[in-house]
């Protein structure tokens, strides 16, 4: 009776190890792809919340609403694949992530503006890079095609950055 008891414990032990492993069939690099841009899309949400409310010109403006409404998008995809996939997604940002958003949040005016257009060009160029070699490279098919598909969005936000910048910061004339 004890062998059985034993028996039944470790194939237990050994079935809740295979459901785990089928919850989260992502590779390494996978897993932290998605976990990165989940950090970066909130922080694109937070700080176009930011100069929604306070940049001086309007191009900032509407370029910022254009990151909330497109991050919030992208975000919600990211969610229900990693909810999918058995990924947990961070759910506030990284201490790094955390202080570009106060650092931004505590300029006004002209500098705001030219800042925070200064890191969306920084901020989508390493984005393209990286959600192109995810489109190519990526094991599990679905993030391919989340990587791919969200990669179109980020090379208009990173056209819209360059010519956005140039009339925030006053180096467009």
């Amino acid at each position: 009776m004890l062998l059985v008891g034993a028996i039944c414990f470790v194939l237990t032990i050994a079935a809740s190890g295979q459901v785990r492993s089928q919850q989260s069939s992502l590779d390494q690099q996978d897993r932290k792809f998605m976990e990165k841009a989940a950090i970066g899309g909130k922080m694109e949400v937070e700080l176009g919340r930011t100069v929604v409310e306070k940049a001086e010109s309007d191009a900032v403006k509407k370029f910022g609403q254009r990151m909330v409404d497109d991050h919030t998008q992208v975000n919600e995809k990211l969610e229900q694949l990693a909810k999918q996939k058995g990924v947990e997604l961070p759910t506030s940002l990284d201490e790094k992530h955390r202080q570009k958003v106060e650092k931004l949040s505590r300029l006004s005016g002209k500098e705001l503006d030219c800042q925070y257009m200064t890191m969306m060009v920084k901020d989508h160029n390493e984005d393209v890079s990286a959600f192109k070699k995810e489109a190519e490279r990526a094991q599990d098919p679905d993030l391919k095609a989340f990587a791919a598909d969200t990669l179109k969005t980020l090379q208009e936000h990173q056209q819209l950055a360059v010519s956005t910048e140039k009339e925030a910061c006053g180096t467009g004339q």
